[in-house]
């Protein structure tokens, strides 16, 4: 029977019905659709499974992004999958390797087969490939049975880009052959380059400070992208691990993707490093971006999530000019693996693809033992019960880990001789939660999976500086979750419930007191209804008032410093540092780091004296065990609380 194309752009043959994407329905005999697969900011997810929490979840994995590989690839008559960076490092699968099995010269990382058993034409480097040092890198790429590209990491550099000696190649050109609309087939030639943020010379100084240096992302694209034409590049795809931000160039800058796009002779970016997705409304009024074409300048760009999240797909609709092609038209989508129902629910929309699953089966079970076995020791309990009443273990050891990691970011920094504070908040604290829905760590082993109970979000650490006056607005910001108690009154509830226990920040550093007396000067969602209240009072740095002048650094988290909670010295203007680590990777760093860690409560806030006044608040039935052990707060049993949470009293 012969091959007829249908109305609706399939093929019917013998084997009944192919798909075909109405590009390849559509190609003339001289043009070809060529189909561009992403992927981007895997971090190690190869299996659908949190390793933290220790169970499956359908929203992550190569192995979920798989499905949809293979499906384009079913339904295409060219295509080539390319990845965009941040593969080695990210979770627990990534540091079992790293610090258990190791990554010796011949060894494979099971990222790099799960991508091999896919069949990848190309990456590049994440600025999280050199978490691990310069060895383990070379050492996993090594294994790649594809190219990867970084063009602006060198050994040495020379009197421009050209003249660098790169870590990697800083670019690749690869040779398809294009079927097009007749069935006819022709040469093509890919050129592939790779950036990443320059910010890694900061990030991963310890490792890469004397052996790379990294060029600025634009400037270095400027330098290559005409030796990559001269050498017969028919088509540039830039894999650029840097995201879509200003469209203004600035040296050095880290989200570089669109003044990258703007540059002449690259046909395509591949964006990433933001885990974010474009096209999408998130990107809508970006200067140089258009979300319902897809483009970034006027150039087809994509960007697919992160943790497999999304295949980011651009549809190229070539046509031969002579012996050399030109792209006629394009589209762009990110395609999702999972969606969120109206109920917060999520359903998978596709299934694992076994291959990718058998490739790194091995090193996941080996993961699996190593999230359930301790790293470290805690000489404390690590209890959230009580840590919207008092100084608390569950959030020290956060603030603790925070400021560990950020002194070692601001190292050599003009930033360094500042004082350095910490901010923390305690997730799970009860509330809608239930009465169960706390963190609760006994004395003795800490594992891996311990780590998702003290912090619930995969956020990424920061860094702001601000003045002594909005420490205490700050914290002022955070006492809201109070309300105000009558001086003499007993048994007043504490907690306002509708206050959310993540918005009571903590910050280490400094000392202070809450007067409960006072109204609250901020609402539950951050807006000023009394100005002049004045809840935090003795507040000291090293004993001494802290000066309303005065500058701070505060460790915190992104959504935080971006503005999440509106505290006042966090809107986003403020960040000096955005570290590329999320904070639970922040705290098993530290745990490994120490050994043993000391996280009991020292006890830096407390609420202001106030004679013959009790009041009352309800916590988990668990924190029975130890109520009588909260340092600088006098807590006792006080009956039954609503809907199965137990209720206690405060002397104040």
């Amino acid at each position: 029977m012969p091959i007829q194309l249908t109305r609706r752009g399939f093929i019917a043959g013998t084997a009944g019905l192919v798909a075909l994407h109405p590009f390849s329905a559509r190609a003339a005999a001289n043009q070809a659709h060529l189909r561009i697969m992403e992927t981007t900011d895997l971090h190690v997810h190869v299996f659908p499974y949190d390793y933290y929490a220790d169970k499956a979840v359908d929203t992550v994995g190569l192995s979920r992004t798989a499905s949809l590989i293979e499906g384009i690839r079913a339904e295409s008559t060219n295509s080539i999958l390319l990845d965009n960076g941040d593969f080695l490092q990210g979770n627990p699968m990534g540091d079992y390797i790293a610090y258990e099995r190791g990554m010796k010269e011949g060894d494979m990382h099971p990222v790099i087969a799960a991508m091999n058993t896919l069949g990848f034409d190309g990456s590049t480097l994440g600025n999280h490939e050199f978490n691990y040092g310069l060895n383990f890198l070379m050492n996993s790429v090594a294994g790649a049975n594809f190219p990867v590209v970084s063009a602006n990491i060198a050994k040495k550099t020379g009197a421009s880009p050209r003249e660098d000696e790169t870590l990697l190649p800083p670019f690749e050109i690869i040779e398809k052959m294009l079927t097009d609309g007749a069935g006819a087939t022709h040469p093509i030639k890919i050129g592939l380059i790779g950036f990443v943020p320059p910010q890694v010379m900061n990030w991963d100084r310890r490792h890469l400070e004397g052996n790379v240096q990294a060029r600025d992302i634009v400037a270095t694209a400027k330098s290559w992208v005409p030796v990559m034409k001269e050498q017969g590049a028919d088509i540039i795809v830039a894999l650029c691990h840097s995201g879509i931000g200003s469209a203004n160039a600035t040296d050095g800058m880290e989200n570089a993707a669109v003044p990258l796009a703007a540059i002449d002779g690259i046909d395509a970016i591949l964006t990433g490093h933001s885990h974010l997705v474009f096209p999408s409304k998130t990107f809508e009024g970006f200067a140089g971006t258009d979300t319902a074409a897809g483009t970034i300048m006027g150039k087809p760009g994509v960007m697919g999530g992160f943790w497999g999240s999304h295949m980011g797909l651009i549809d190229l609709m070539l046509e031969r000019d002579g012996n050399t092609w030109r792209i006629a038209s394009h589209t762009s989508e990110a395609r999702p693996i999972s969606k969120r129902n109206e109920d917060r629910s999520i359903t998978a929309l596709v299934e694992d693809y076994a291959p990718v699953l058998a490739a790194a089966q091995t090193e996941h079970d080996a993961t699996l033992g190593y999230v359930r076995r301790a790293v470290g020791k805690t000489d404390a309990p690590l209890h959230s019960y009580f840590a919207l009443v008092a100084d608390d273990p569950s959030v020290q050891i956060v603030s603790i880990a925070q400021m560990w990691y950020i002194k070692q970011m601001l190292s050599g920094t003009e930033y360094e001789g500042l004082p350095l504070l910490s901010a923390a908040a305690p997730f799970k604290a009860g509330g809608r939660g239930g009465p169960e829905y706390y963190t609760d760590v006994p004395v003795g082993d800490v594992a891996i999976k311990n780590v998702a109970d003290l912090y619930l979000y995969p956020n990424t650490a920061r860094a702001v500086v601000v003045t002594g006056a909005e420490v205490k607005g700050w914290l002022e910001r955070s006492a809201g979750i109070f309300n105000q108690i009558t001086p003499g009154g007993t048994d007043q509830m504490l907690l306002n419930p509708g206050f959310p226990s993540y918005n009571f920040d903590v910050i280490d550093g400094v000392t202070y007191k809450i007067d409960l007396s006072q109204p609250a000067m901020f609402d539950k969602d951050g807006a000023v209804i009394n100005p002049g209240a004045n809840r935090i009072t003795d507040l000291a740095y090293n004993g001494a008032p802290v000066d309303a002048e005065a500058r701070f650094v505060i460790a915190t988290n992104n959504y935080r410093a971006g503005g999440g909670g509106k505290f006042p010295g966090a809107d986003g203007s403020t960040v000096i540092f955005e570290g590329p680590d999320t904070n639970r990777d922040v705290i098993v760093r530290y745990i490994v780091d120490q050994g043993t860690i000391k996280p009991a409560a020292d006890g830096n806030w407390s609420f202001a004296a106030m004679p013959g006044t009790t009041v009352l608040f309800d916590t988990g039935p668990g924190g029975t065990q130890y109520a009588g052990a909260v340092p600088g707060v006098k807590i006792e049993a006080a009956g039954e609380g609503d809907n199965g949470f137990a209720r206690f009293r405060i002397s104040l």
